[in-house]
């Protein structure tokens, strides 16, 4: 017992060796090993795939969550009951921090968008409201938490776009139509997420030989326990900070994802 508890140890303690060389010496060949053998990469991304176009993430030091604004914390405005007892601070604040329309696609977006199309990647759950994903071509999105580009009427059920948004120039935006508050069709705190985006992005994850987790601490309940549906080869973790799914993960870099998925060659 004694010598198979060694082993086991032993062989963990390898693992996490092997790959911390491999971070240092060919983690690209590593990692490129792994999706030309994969049939169908799943890609989990959170704010930190989208800071290399220029929007901030969350949590870092420096990131959306650091600043306070009077008494108030971003994550109080970003709630679903401060929208409905103060809508018009809600709208100031999602304007000036959470709007980002001149925001291109990065190199990471790009990769993933050449990966759809040689059918290796099967889809991409994110938790970043910015579009970007689909703005550089990828169809098979799952935007956990919603997106800024769709609003809607909360009376009548009309649909606007981003630039219909950025052009209003009300402090609560109303619709034409009915004159009904126009709202953004992301998801709030206290608020739940769409049951068939969840259906579908555990779908995919649970199908995954391969899952791509990126640019997130894991710290978001429950798109953070999407996770547990997958049972594929191997999980593969790139984020600067370490993160809860380290441990289980098959290579881990703690590197810039930009330039990390810049690297990978996808072969058609």
């Amino acid at each position: 017992m004694e010598n198979e508890k060694g082993k086991a140890g032993a062989a963990f303690c390898l693992r996490r060796y092997y790959g911390r060389v491999k971070m240092m010496q060919g983690a690209d060949d590593m990692l490129q090993e792994i999706i030309n053998k994969t049939k169908r990469l799943v890609f989990f991304g959170g704010a930190g795939v989208s800071t290399a176009s220029g929007i901030p993430d969350f949590r870092s030091a420096k990131g959306l969550y650091s600043e306070r604004i009077g008494d108030l914390t971003p994550e109080m405005i970003l709630s679903s009951s401060f929208f409905y007892l103060h809508p018009a601070q809600f709208f100031a604040f999602y304007r000036s921090h959470m709007l980002f329309p001149e925001a291109q696609p990065n190199a990471a977006h790009r990769k993933l968008y050449e990966l759809e199309k040689a059918d290796i990647l099967r889809g991409i759950v994110t938790q970043n409201i910015d579009g970007l994903h689909r703005k550089a071509g990828n169809i098979r999105v799952y935007e956990l938490h919603g997106t800024v580009h769709e609003n809607y009427c909360m009376d009548c059920g009309e649909k606007y776009d981003l630039n219909w948004m950025l052009a209003n120039r009300e402090d609560i935006p109303h619709c034409p139509h009915c004159g009904g508050v126009v709202k953004p069709n992301v998801v709030l705190y206290g608020e739940g997420m769409d049951k068939y985006v969840c259906m579908g992005a555990c779908r995919e994850i649970g199908n995954a030989d391969t899952l791509i987790v990126a640019g997130t601490s894991l710290s978001v309940e429950p798109a953070a326990s999407f996770l547990s549906y997958f049972r594929g080869k191997n999980l593969v973790v790139i984020n600067r900070e370490r993160t809860p799914a380290d441990e289980k993960a098959t290579l881990v870099l703690h590197e810039d994802i930009e330039e990390v998925m810049q690297s990978v060659s996808v072969h058609v």
